[in-house]
């Protein structure tokens, strides 16, 4: 029989989540901010709660306001985010009711929590691949209990969230990689307004069923007795076994879906009667009868909690809102990285392509640094990249370190999250820019909102490479062109090198930036096989050479004397567009300056508006179809900032807008800008 003591625990925490939602019902225009309670859900929860470690991992969903409670966090903590209060210890009143994070010795780590419906299973699951690692590999640094116990990883979802495709990328690694993670599944029959039987055909017990090496139970989620011993059955397992394990709750839902979807919108009173009946904290009461707490002592901790929570709550209305001088905090954690350091030329060294540069680089990182792990589609070492770009490092470091995944490029890029969070540094690869929309919904989501919502404790350390750009008959889904996309996304750093020393030193600071940098690499310049592109290839810099973010090169200059008789252009490129400017300049007599931006966020702006000041007159050149670009963004920025220096107006030149690159290599030049068309662009701009 389960001790008095935790029933009576779990009993008191029920009455005052009770107590909070009906507080927060009572006072609907003090809590305007959307919110879901727990209501039905405790039970399962709390149970969940009680037996983790410090030691251990828990991301919760929007409705486990329960579970965070029986992690130790106190209604006023929670209320604070409630309200959106700046003593928030969570998001400093960045984020929703419900969405806590927490890095700490006292209790379990919990990564960045988002809204987006079963996102967290991506990243969470990514935890876990990170503690199996450490575990494995880096054991002294992994947290562990007293004698050795070994953490687990709780990964808490709503029903609904079970037909998203994502939660099947995360299932299948957790259980092809073994895993030591719980998948709870908290079941109460709605998604918003859409009932189970609209949704799907199969529940989370039934679905994973087809993922052999899954372990899998079904348990009343509104029985507290039921739901403690299912969970501590299901944590000593993983916690001794290593292996993936899906639980899924049946639970009523006793409030309303959020407080903007209230229940009396959808539900009739059939409905809510039969969830009522299930109520868990009735039924926790008579359990505490029968076991002799008398009546009294019951009232006693139910109007106990009542007044608790209403001190909690003036408490929390009463606290300051956050400092709006701060809004603009935490978006990226602080980088090191500020100065050019290190040999970029070395006397003797060879020459290298940029395909070998980033190979180099990423060579010397994983010797120096056993956090470094690279994956994703075909970089292991029976190819080693379609691009070769990885080639031998899956034979010097080994399948632990570097290694396949399936066709998964929402996992790919979204575990990253929870291995940055376990201190890892991960490396991953979506194979062509065209194919990296499906990692969308964690770039946006998960990734690029880490460090703001969680007031830095989070930042995500990853680098996304990304092979890039149109050459050769690539055809519409192997050609695209994706800056501007990534660049509209807040919170992600983005490089694009266009010679193999700009690669490596790049690489180097990105291993070394603590947020999420992806490196757009053209795939036209791997190997400098196009014509026009040998300087492509440099000399390869030495392994201390690091290249910060931010700072752009003049790679051609014009004559000083033409400058000051304003008979000038200045071409700020990047990519291939640095090897057009560059054929096209020579066909100018010093008339012609070519810029590298290098990194496109963040942007060099203080050389662009010294040159085009210099200058007089500028042209923006992209590969990307032109119409609503990064680079018509850039030219109205500096119109803006350069309006009177300027003797024309500030002109773009990028590819015809088209909604994929075509596959023939006359349709595909013709689409594309050139050495030519620029030279014809840049006579119109000097001529006036």
């Amino acid at each position: 029989m389960m001790e008095k003591d935790i029933l009576l625990r779990a009993y008191r925490l029920m009455s005052q989540v009770k107590a909070m939602a009906e507080t927060y019902e009572e006072n609907k225009s003090i809590c305007k901010y959307v919110h879901s309670t727990s209501r039905g859900h405790e039970a399962i929860q709390l149970a969940t709660a009680f037996q983790l470690k410090p030691y251990d991992f828990v991301s919760p969903y929007y409705r486990d306001e329960s579970l965070i409670l029986g992690l130790g966090f106190t209604p006023y903590q929670q209320m604070l985010q409630l309200l959106a209060k700046g003593d928030d210890i969570f998001t400093g009143g960045r984020e929703y009711y419900s969405h806590p994070n927490y890095r700490g010795a006292d209790k379990p780590t919990i990564i960045h929590q988002s809204s987006a419906t079963g996102m967290q299973a991506i990243p969470t699951t990514g935890v876990a691949q990170g503690v199996q690692y450490l575990e494995k590999y880096l054991s002294d640094k992994l947290k562990v209990g007293e004698n050795g116990e070994l953490p687990i990883v709780i990964c808490s979802l709503g029903d609904a969230s079970i037909t998203e495709g994502e939660i099947s990328e995360a299932l299948q690694f957790a259980v092809l990689k073994q895993l030591p993670i719980i998948y709870l599944v908290q079941d109460n029959n709605w998604g918003i307004s859409v009932t189970s039987k609209e949704a799907r055909v199969a529940n989370a017990f039934e679905y994973a069923a087809g993922f052999k090496g899954l372990g899998r139970v079904q348990v009343d989620g509104s029985d507290f007795e039921a739901s403690y011993k299912t969970m501590e059955e299901v944590i000593t397992y993983v916690r001794s076994e290593r292996k993936p394990f899906l639980v899924q709750a049946y639970v009523p839902l006793l409030g309303h879906h959020t407080s903007g979807v209230r229940k009396e919108y959808y539900r009739d009173d059939e409905d809510w009667k039969k969830h009522l009946a299930n109520d868990p904290a009735p039924k926790l009461r008579n359990k505490l009868l029968q076991l002799n707490i008398t009546e009294d002592e019951l009232l006693q901790i139910e109007q106990e909690a009542a007044s608790y929570i209403a001190t909690e709550f003036a408490k929390a209305v009463a606290a300051a809102e956050p400092d709006i001088s701060t809004v603009s905090d935490y978006v990226f954690a602080p980088t090191n990285i500020k100065d050019e350091v290190g040999e970029r030329s070395p006397v003797n060294a060879d020459k290298v392509i940029m395909v070998d540069a980033a190979l180099f680089a990423i060579r010397e990182l994983m010797e120096e640094h056993l956090e470094v792990v690279l994956y994703g589609q075909d970089v292991g070492k029976r190819l080693g990249g379609v691009f070769r770009e990885a080639a031998t490092l899956g034979e010097q470091f080994g399948e632990h370190r570097v290694f396949n995944t399936a066709i998964q490029e929402a996992y790919v890029v979204g575990s990253c999250v929870g291995m940055s969070a376990m201190g890892l540094k991960p490396i991953v690869e979506v194979q062509f820019a065209d194919y990296i929309y499906p990692a969308f919904n964690q770039l946006v989501t998960e990734v690029s909102k880490s460090c703001y919502l969680t007031c830095g404790k989070f930042p995500v350390s990853m680098i996304l490479r990304v092979p890039i750009g149109a050459y050769g008959g690539g055809g519409p889904y192997h050609s695209g062109s994706v800056e501007t996309t990534l660049l509209s996304i807040k919170g992600i750093k983005v490089a694009y090198p266009s010679n193999a020393a700009d690669m490596k030193g790049l690489m180097k600071a990105a291993y070394h930036d603590p947020n999420p940098v992806v490196m757009l690499e053209h795939k036209g310049l791997y190997w400098s096989k196009v014509p026009g592109t040998e300087d492509a290839k440099t000399i390869e810099p030495a392994n201390d050479y690091i290249l910060p973010f931010g700072k752009a090169n003049i790679v051609v200059k014009a004559s000083t004397d033409k400058i000051r008789n304003g008979e000038t252009c200045v071409v700020i490129t990047y990519g291939m567009g640095v090897y057009w400017a560059k054929a096209a300049a020579k066909k100018f007599t010093e008339n012609i300056e070519v810029i590298d931006l290098r990194t496109l966020f963040p942007l060099d702006e203080e050389l662009i508006f010294e040159r085009v000041k210099a200058h007089g007159k500028c042209l923006v050149l992209t590969e990307e179809q032109q119409n609503n670009s990064f680079a018509e963004s850039l030219a109205g920025r500096i119109s803006k900032h350069c309006f009177q220096w300027l003797d024309a107006p500030v002109d773009v030149l990028g590819a015809l807008n088209l909604p994929a690159v075509p596959m023939n290599m006359g349709l595909e030049q013709a689409m594309l800008p050139n050495a030519e068309k620029l030279s014809e662009r840049l006579r119109k701009l000097l001529n006036g």
